[in-house]
């Protein structure tokens, strides 16, 4: 069985491409999402954003009920204050990638402390769109080695 990939955006990221092209690039979220799926190979992603917070915890809840293979998260500007979804997040078995476009440590003071980090099995900043293939790619291979030892 080939488990599912959730990639998971939080507020704001609907804009991205037009949003602060000098901070966040020009891709848009539809080219994020090909990335993904092309990083993904034979695994099915599950793509998606929303700027309500409960969304993104419905949606976490779904990957646990669903027994998805791994979740990447950019939670956007909740990272820095959502206690929700960190706890959403501790209840998924699987591993947890934390995803920022820019890095958040050379960002202004109140982007720098992710609730999220002490949660997520890996982090990815500072990359850019290409971030995002980046951690699918890691998922998949940490997905590999997995079924490998079993």
């Amino acid at each position: 069985m080939t488990e599912t990939i959730y990639v998971l955006n939080g507020p704001n990221l609907n804009r991205l491409g037009t949003r602060e092209p000098h901070i966040y690039g020009a891709t848009t979220l539809a080219g994020i999402e090909a990335l993904c799926r092309d990083a993904a190979g034979p695994h099915p992603i599950e793509f998606r954003q929303s700027n309500a917070e409960s969304q993104l915890i419905e949606w976490i809840h779904e990957a646990i009920d669903r027994g998805a293979g791994g979740i990447v998260i950019n939670a956007a500007g909740l990272t820095f204050s959502s206690v929700p979804i960190v706890d959403a997040l501790k209840m998924f078995a699987g591993p947890v990638i934390e995803l920022h476009i820019t890095n958040i440590h050379r960002r202004e003071a109140m982007y720098q402390n992710s609730l999220i980090s002490k949660v997520a099995t890996g982090i990815v900043m500072g990359l850019g769109a290409d971030g995002y293939r980046v951690a699918v790619e890691a998922l998949v291979r940490r997905l590999a080695s997995t079924r490998a030892g079993s």
